[in-house]
């Protein structure tokens, strides 16, 4: 197919060109009704791009194809049969295809360590979760993804099982052996659904982990906006083989979308496939290159490290991405949690992730030399800082299975049922009717239907004491628990 096309970006430019009046949504009028203070801010550009799929970029009938022919590109250049866009994020785009493959009451292998937009697929979608537990890494505390011979055994147990929910890469880098699961999916007969929603970056350059489409997954959900070049909320889902139907999927995605699609994130979803298509390899060279220098310089900073290859060669994990930066501040006597705020406070840096032992910044084609030497400088200022920093209460970190609660009853009925507000003291034993999140990276520690023990309440509290920030729970403090009657 010929990639230099963009057809999205090339109809807004028709539109442009025209100089069509709409006397439709949206109601600022290209940008003519917007405040000019908030045209100031976010540029005329943005308003004059925001334009409806229908009498906008394409006619009443959609006859020009105009995003029919951008997936077809999107398909084509990472080796998927059809691509979809969305508009609404990968956590619309995960619902929608779990939907596509489970319905309520039926059951749905799905990785226990997933992020907790699946948690509320589960919840709202009334499937029954067969939770796969991820491989728990004692010394770094850090959950790694699961490996084919536990899919297997949870598909033994549960032969009337649908599928299979895979989340690769980790928020933290490590990955799954996505050829292996989905044999072993296919051997029971059922699809594998892969959460890539770190990938988007996976197909274009060859020393990156493997690209689901390219390992036997039957879907694969993206997040452009995380590693990729497009907008906040670009997601694409891509399909392979036909054991999840186009058909079924397409009306799953139509009950649950938006019927106001943005013509920003197609248009940046579009142009970041041409992109890739033509520039990609080169630009994850640099960014490759880049990281290295990166991991190289802070191996060498006193109290910091960063975690690599060496979690596949100890069998942790079957791949690494090498541009996330998983770096453990735990021997400077301080949480991630106070790296990532003493870092955006006094270098202006933002990390994508942190949570009691550590941070994760990513690299991406973006950086650039200066972001690449701010980072390190940064760093580097933090171990010497850290001495002066409030040392934290000790968080009460879980054993191994600590985190594996038993499943009581469904997490829906669990939502959606009668409830009590219990003190935490009381809560052991209680089953849970909320989701509790530490976020970022946003694992749920608790979802609903699982009973609560002593030891998820000890974590969740010492943790907030340290602080830790639970964004979905009914109390943020977690003394009290939101439990089912």
């Amino acid at each position: 197919m010929d990639h230099s096309r963009v057809p999205v970006l090339e109809a807004l430019e028709d539109f442009r060109r025209r100089g069509d009046v709409v006397y439709g949504p949206p109601g600022h009028r290209q940008g003519r009704g917007a405040d000019p203070r908030v045209k100031e801010v976010l540029g005329e550009g943005v308003f004059a791009s925001d334009v409806l799929n229908m009498n906008g970029l394409d006619d009443r009938r959609l006859s020009q194809g105009v995003l029919g022919d951008a997936q077809e590109l999107m398909a084509d250049a990472v080796g998927a049969d059809q691509a979809f866009f969305s508009t609404c994020g990968s956590s619309l785009s995960v619902k929608t295809g779990m939907l596509a493959v489970a319905g309520p009451g039926e059951k749905l292998l799905i990785s226990r360590n997933s992020h907790k937009s699946v948690i509320a697929a589960v919840i709202i979608n009334g499937v029954v979760p067969i939770w796969v537990h991820p491989k728990f890494d004692g010394d770094r505390h850090l959950a790694h993804p699961p490996e084919p011979d536990d899919v297997r055994r949870r598909l033994q147990e549960h032969p009337d099982a649908k599928g299979m929910l895979l989340i690769t890469p980790t928020d933290w880098g490590s990955c799954a052996d996505i050829r292996g699961v989905a044999r072993v999916c296919h051997e029971f007969g059922v699809p594998l659904i892969v959460d890539e929603a770190w990938g988007a970056h996976l197909p274009f350059h060859p020393e990156l982990p493997t690209w689901g489409m390219n390992a036997e997954a039957d879907m694969v959900v993206t997040s452009v906006h995380k590693m990729g070049g497009a907008i906040e909320q670009s997601s694409v889902f891509h399909l392979k083989g036909d054991r999840i139907s186009a058909e079924v999927l397409q009306q799953r995605e139509d009950l649950l979308g938006t019927t106001s699609s943005s013509s920003l994130v197609y248009a940046t979803l579009d142009g970041w496939r041409r992109q890739m298509v033509e520039q990609g390899h080169d630009l994850l060279d640099t960014a490759l290159a880049r990281a290295r220098r990166i991991r190289e310089a802070v191996a060498e900073v006193p109290g910091l490290s960063v975690m690599g290859e060496e979690i596949v060669r100890e069998g942790l994990a079957f791949e690494h991405d090498p541009l996330k930066l998983t770096i453990e501040v735990r021997e400077l006597g301080i949480t991630g949690m106070q790296a990532a705020e003493w870092l955006r406070a006094n270098c202006h840096v933002d990390v994508g992730s942190a949570d009691t032992l550590r941070i994760c910044p990513q690299i991406t084609h973006g950086d650039d030399d200066r972001t690449e030497a701010l980072l390190v400088e940064s760093l580097r200022r933090l171990a010497k800082e850290a001495d002066g920093m409030e040392r934290p209460p000790r968080v009460l970190l879980p054993v191994p299975d600590g985190l594996e609660l038993e499943q009581a009853i469904r997490p829906r009925d669990a939502f959606f049922g009668n409830v009590d507000h219990v003190p935490a003291d009381r809560a052991v034993g209680r089953v849970a009717a909320e989701t509790i999140t530490p976020y970022p990276p946003g694992v749920p520690a608790v979802a609903p239907g699982e009973v609560i023990t002593r030891e998820v309440v000890d974590y969740l509290r010492s943790g907030v004491a340290a602080g830790m920030l639970l964004p979905d729970a009914a109390d943020p403090k977690v003394e009290t628990f939101r439990v089912v009657t």
